[in-house]
């Protein structure tokens, strides 16, 4: 049995660093800018928030996802792995003339794709994983099994 629940990667966390320095940079030199477009990042892929709970019988997963519609989100578990991802979508204003003169004074929104992948220090039972999406929270229990499976299984949302 391994020492931690989950698999550590130490490169995760410069990229915590990387987007302090962008958020201090982007503040100090645009937030006076009138029109500026702030923090509208393109093709970004963000890593959501998680909170991780093993018990004897299994794993409780807690993913923020705020914004996100639920038929966005796809959870996969193969063995011992779990991956989330989410994508979330810019609303566009219906009105002609406002989307054409759409300025911001800043804008603190993120939009793009979240991905996060969990290894866990045993296999799960994929079959019996279940998946609840209420107010941004993906909470997601994985029952933990003795012998490995070797096919990935899609795991279905439901809302309460």
């Amino acid at each position: 049995m391994k020492n931690d629940l989950i698999v550590r990667e130490p490169e995760l966390y410069f990229d915590s660093i990387h987007q302090e320095l962008d958020n201090f940079l982007r503040d100090t030199f645009f937030t006076h800018t009138f029109g500026h477009p702030l923090n509208i990042i393109k093709n970004v892929t963000l890593r959501p928030a998680i909170e991780v709970i093993q018990n004897k019988e299994d794993y409780k997963v807690k993913v923020q996802l705020p914004g996100v519609k639920k038929d966005d989100i796809e959870v996969e578990i193969d063995n011992d792995f779990m991956t989330i991802s989410a994508e979330t979508h810019e609303e566009k204003e219906e009105k002609k003339e406002a989307e054409h003169n759409r300025r911001y004074h800043t804008s603190e929104f993120r939009y793009g794709k979240y991905q996060r992948t969990i290894s866990f220090d045993q296999p799960i039972k994929a079959d019996e994983a279940d998946a609840i999406y209420k107010n941004g929270i993906l909470t997601i229990t994985l029952p933990k099994q003795i012998t490995e499976t070797k096919e990935a299984k899609k795991l279905k949302i439901k809302e309460e």
